[in-house]
């Protein structure tokens, strides 16, 4: 399959990968393994653009990254998207956050309707309503950080560019 476009997300630090792997990894003991992207950081995606757009797209990481310091956020809640077919965690969202959004995705949020979320399991909504309680029990709330950006393409994946938060 050729690519199709590209995502602009913003990932959690090295420790907060780790915390956050607990859920995933929760998961896919308990045999629920999904249809979502492979080797993927956790993440919240927060732009798409045609694939004509990467030399803009990547212009754009790498601005919003100099204007962007660490974004401390609340991973507090979890949630399925309409339709049942996605399992996710959800940090509040916060001012900090939606200004983070607004510059990447160039304050068109009307594009991209935006719900911060971290996804942890895509199937039916069957196999979703079946993994939510092994989600429950392993789900602690947690305070995390957006250090990061990384520009992808979709599918297949291909890393474009990864740039630290480094602004004020």
């Amino acid at each position: 399959m050729a690519e199709q476009f590209l995502t602009l997300m913003a990932e959690y630090s090295d420790t907060d990968q780790q915390r956050i792997s607990i859920w995933y990894d929760a998961l896919q003991n308990a045999g629920f393994r999904g249809s979502q992207t492979p080797g993927l950081r956790h993440h919240i995606s927060l732009a798409t653009f045609p694939l004509g757009r990467e030399a803009e797209a990547i212009q754009l990481t790498r601005q919003v990254a100099a204007q962007f310091g660490p974004v401390p956020v609340a991973i507090r809640h979890i949630g399925v998207m309409p339709g049942g077919k996605v399992l996710f965690a959800a940090p509040d969202t916060t001012p900090e956050l939606l200004a983070l959004q607004r510059a990447a995705s160039q304050g068109d949020v009307s594009a991209f309707p935006f719900l911060p979320h971290t996804t942890l399991l895509i199937d039916t909504p069957e196999t979703i309503a079946a993994a939510l309680p092994t989600l429950v029990k392993h789900f602690t709330p947690l305070p995390a950080t957006i250090d990061r950006l990384r520009l992808c393409a979709f599918w297949p994946t291909r890393e474009i560019v990864e740039v630290k938060l480094e602004g004020e």
